[in-house]
């Protein structure tokens, strides 16, 4: 029989509650749903983040992957995330071709903010 204890104290990270009048709020609900409401059944959801229905949902991969790299940046810039941190967490997912990761950064990196929003700052 085998035991392993983990000592390790986990690193607290505060969870951004993201609230409907923020600036980043509709672009994360929307470029997430059109990410998920890619089939008739989704369509309810995909009218009630504002899409039109699933015709808006997006089943291309070049732009299923430039939406996953707004979203993780948006993210990251919503969890105050230094450049140096982001990509060093990037780094952290080895199975992750290097040019989503690259994608990522660039959507972080981006003048104004992802898609045009003012990064959000770190307390």
């Amino acid at each position: 029989m085998f035991s392993t204890l983990f000592n390790r104290s986990p690193y607290q990270t505060p969870v951004p509650r993201l609230i409907p009048s923020h600036p980043d709020f509709q672009p994360i609900v929307q470029a997430a749903a059109r990410l998920i409401c890619t089939a008739p059944e989704f369509d309810a959801l995909a009218q009630a983040a504002g899409l039109r229905g699933v015709v808006d949902g997006v089943t291309d991969s070049v732009g299923r992957a430039t939406l996953r790299a707004e979203l993780d940046g948006r993210v990251a810039h919503l969890y105050g995330l230094s450049e140096s941190e982001f990509t060093h967490i990037l780094g952290t997912f080895p199975l992750m071709v290097q040019e989503v990761k690259d994608a990522a950064l660039a959507a972080y990196r981006r003048p104004g903010g992802v898609g045009g929003a003012a990064p959000t700052q770190a307390p």
